[in-house]
C-alpha cells in the first residue's frame, strides 16, 4: 500500500526514482512484515506470571483410582483419616479410612462404616477427639438426607455419640460441610457447622455437646451467603452464580477455622472472596438474639474464592484458593502470602498439618456431570499431596 500511495503521490517522478521508492518501500514493508512474524515468538526476556506454574513444594503422595477424599485430620498418634464421600459418586470400599501409601484402612472399625453414609468434614478437638460430619446422603438415593455429628474416639476406635441433626436446625435444603469444635463454651464444648445449602439458604448451626441441642444462626444473612452475580473461575472455566443451573461449584458458607485460642470463628461463603469473623463467646450463647448476632459479625477482607481452613500453630490461618488453585497463609495481622501453587490443585478442599507440612486433598469438584450438563469430566486417578516447605523460596 505505501508504494502505490507513493506513486500516486508523485505522477512526474522519474522512473529511477519511482523504482527506488517502491524498492525501498517494499523493503520496509519486508522487514515491518519480518518483526511482526518475530514478535509471536516468544523469547527468553520476555516476561511471565512470576510463579504461576508451580512454587515447586508439591510432591503427589498418593493416587486413588475410584475414590476422591475430601475431609482429612491428623490423630495424636500420627494417623491420617481420610473421609471419601459418596454424596456426589457412590465407590466401593471404606467411606472413612486411615491413610498409609498405597492402603486406605476402614476407620474407627469395619463394622463403623455401616453406620456412616456420607463423611465430609471433620476435625480434631483439643482434647485429641475426632468430629465427623455425615451428610446422610447417598448419590441417586431418593430417601430422605439424615444429616449428624459423630463424635469418635481415636483411642478406644468407637462411636461415642451420634448427633442427629434435624428441623429446625436443618432445612430439607441444607448440605451440611464443614465443622470445628470448641471446648471453652458450653459444659461439653461448642460445634460450629456451616450448612452451605444445596440451593439459597445457607446458615451457621451451633450445637451443644453436652445437651445435643442444635442452633440454626445468621441464617440468610450476607456473612454466609453467596454474592449476588458472582463470578468465579474453576478449572479454567468461569461461571456466574446460579442457582438454578450452576456451571462451577458455588454455594453459602463453606470453610470454617477458629483462631488458635478458640476465642474467634472464621467462616467464607463459596460463592465469595471474603473472610467473615465473630467471638465464639457470642455464637455460643443461646440467649443471644439475631440482632446482637449480625452485630459481632465482622468482615475481616478478601481472601480468594476458598474450600478448606486451618489454623497454624503459630495462629495463622492457611486457606485453599480455587481460582489460583494454591494455598495462602493469612498472618495474625491480615496480611497474605501464597505458600503453594500448583496446576494439579485442581480444587484443593481440606488441609491437616503434619509435622513441618501440610497433607491437602484435592478434588475434581468442578468436572463433575452436575456442572456438565450430564457429563463427567473427572480424569482419574485422585490425588494426595504433601506441601513442604510451607514457605517455599522465591525464585
Amino acid at each position: 500500500m505505501t508504494s502505490v500511495l507513493l506513486a500516486e503521490s508523485a505522477p512526474n517522478m522519474p522512473r529511477s526514482s519511482h523504482l527506488r521508492a517502491m524498492l525501498t518501500a517494499g523493503a520496509a514493508a519486508l522487514t515491518l512484515a519480518a518483526g511482526m512474524a518475530f514478535a509471536t515468538e516468544s523469547r527468553a526476556e520476555d516476561t511471565t506470571v512470576q510463579g504461576w506454574n508451580t512454587t515447586g513444594n508439591v510432591t503427589v503422595v498418593d493416587r486413588f483410582a475410584d475414590v476422591q477424599a475430601s475431609g482429612i485430620a491428623r490423630l495424636p498418634d500420627g494417623r491420617i483419616v481420610l473421609s471419601l464421600p459418596t454424596s456426589a459418586q457412590r465407590h466401593k470400599g471404606p467411606v472413612l479410612a486411615t491413610w498409609t501409601t498405597g492402603h486406605l484402612t476402614p476407620f474407627p472399625s469395619v463394622a463403623a462404616q455401616g453406620k456412616i453414609i456420607s463423611p465430609l468434614g471433620m476435625t480434631v478437638d483439643a482434647n485429641g477427639q475426632l468430629w465427623l460430619l455425615d451428610e446422610g446422603t447417598k448419590a441417586g438415593s431418593k430417601a430422605k438426607a439424615k444429616p449428624a455429628l459423630l463424635h469418635i474416639d481415636p483411642q478406644t476406635n468407637k462411636i461415642i455419640r451420634r448427633y442427629a441433626l434435624t428441623a429446625p436446625s436443618v432445612r430439607d435444603d441444607s448440605h451440611v460441610n464443614d465443622v470445628r469444635v470448641d471446648l471453652k463454651h458450653g459444659s461439653a464444648g461448642t460445634a460450629f457447622i456451616t450448612d452451605t445449602s444445596q440451593t439459597t439458604h445457607p446458615a451457621l448451626i451451633v450445637v451443644d455437646l453436652a445437651s445435643g441441642q442444635a442452633r440454626r444462626i445468621l441464617a440468610d444473612t450476607v456473612s454466609v451467603s453467596p454474592v449476588p452475580g458472582f463470578v468465579m473461575e474453576a478449572d479454567g472455566r468461569l461461571g456466574r452464580y446460579d442457582a438454578q443451573h450452576p456451571t462451577v461449584p458455588q454455594g453459602g458458607v463453606d470453610g470454617v477455622a477458629l483462631s488458635k485460642d478458640s476465642t474467634k470463628l472464621y467462616w467464607s461463603p463459596l460463592s465469595s472472596r471474603r473472610l467473615y469473623s465473630a467471638p465464639t463467646s457470642v455464637l455460643a450463647d443461646a440467649g443471644t438474639t439475631e440482632e446482637n448476632l449480625e452485630a459481632a459479625v465482622k468482615d475481616e477482607g478478601e481472601v480468594g474464592i476458598m474450600d478448606g481452613m486451618a489454623t497454624a500453630p503459630d495462629g495463622s490461618l492457611y486457606v485453599t484458593d480455587i481460582e489460583r488453585h494454591a494455598i495462602v497463609r493469612r498472618a495474625e495481622d491480615g496480611s497474605l502470602s501464597v505458600v503453594a501453587q500448583d496446576a494439579r490443585l485442581i480444587a484443593p478442599d481440606s488441609m491437616a498439618f503434619d509435622g513441618e507440612s501440610i497433607l491437602l486433598t484435592v478434588g475434581q469438584w468442578a468436572r463433575l456431570p452436575v456442572f456438565h450438563d450430564g457429563k463427567d469430566k473427572q480424569q482419574r486417578p485422585y490425588i494426595l499431596v504433601r506441601i513442604i516447605p510451607l514457605q517455599p523460596t522465591v525464585q
